[in-house]
Formats: structure tokens, C-alpha cells, sequence
């Protein structure tokens, strides 16, 4: 699988991602590998089942939220390139505000794109606005996730 995950991504490709992404070479590299490694199908792409199968999102109350947002709509698979482009948005946001160029486009993990990119997570029906019980449910399946061992009050 190692040698799979170092033959099938380019280096042209590494460029790439890593100008739209800020993403290091070697965080490529092992996102690479643990993104084919998830490929059950090993078609280059992923699917929400193949998400689903991770346990850390298969027991966060936003995991279908979060899985959601690496599929466009009306997309079911997801390729290399945009696992990355939505993984970039997790980086934490770079303070070279000084250093940066007027004329580039604005990082994935901007703070702006961060904010949107929440916002997105919240708003399911995609009109625009969070509706009161978009809110309600991001509440209640947080609220699910605790339990009265942790020493939290109930009435969250």
C-alpha cells in the first residue's frame, strides 16, 4: 500500500495541492496514503460509506455534517484533490499577513473560509440561514454525546 500511495501521486501533483492547500509534502504524502488506504473500492475516489467507516467520525454528534462537507452537491465520490481542499480548511489559519501577495487568492484556512465553511456545516438545507432547528439539532446530537458520568448538567 506504501508504495502504491508514492507511485500513483505525482510530484506535479504535490505542487499543486500544496499551493491550493498550504499543505507540506510530507502532510500530502501521508494524507495520500490514508486516503487510499480509506478507497475500499481503490477507484481513486471515496464515498460516504468509506467516511463512515472512520471511528472518530462515526461518533461525532457533527460526523455526517463533517462527512457531508467533502461531497458537492448532487456528488456521491470524492476525489484526492478535494479531500484535500476540504481537509485545508482544519489547518490552522497562518498569520503571514504581511508577506502576502495582493493579487493571490485567499487561503482555504482563512479565516473567512473557515467561518463559511462552519457556517455550511449548520445550514443542511442550504438556503443561507441557519433555521432554528438546524440549531436544535446540532444541540440535541451534541447533547446525546454527554453523558451524566462526565459531571455535566443535564440541562445543556
Amino acid at each position: 500500500m506504501g508504495s502504491r500511495a508514492s507511485t500513483l501521486l505525482r510530484e506535479e501533483e504535490i505542487e499543486e495541492i500544496k499551493k491550493e492547500t498550504g499543505f507540506s509534502h510530507s502532510q500530502i504524502t501521508r494524507l495520500y496514503s490514508r486516503f487510499t488506504s480509506l478507497d475500499k473500492g481503490e477507484n481513486g475516489t471515496l464515498s460516504r460509506e468509506d467516511f463512515q467507516r472512520i471511528p472518530e467520525l462515526a461518533i461525532n454528534p457533527l460526523g455526517d455534517r463533517i462527512i457531508n462537507a467533502f461531497f458537492p452537491e448532487g456528488e456521491d465520490q470524492v476525489n484526492f484533490r478535494g479531500f484535500m481542499r476540504t481537509l485545508a480548511h482544519f489547518r490552522p489559519i497562518e498569520d503571514n499577513e504581511k508577506n502576502k501577495d495582493p493579487t493571490a487568492s485567499e487561503p482555504l484556512n482563512s479565516r473567512s473560509n473557515k467561518l463559511l465553511f462552519a457556517f455550511r456545516l449548520y445550514d443542511l438545507d442550504r438556503d443561507d440561514k441557519i433555521s432554528r432547528d438546524e440549531l436544535l439539532q446540532v444541540r440535541m446530537g451534541i447533547r446525546v454525546q454527554i453523558t451524566p458520568s462526565w459531571g455535566c448538567p443535564t440541562s445543556l
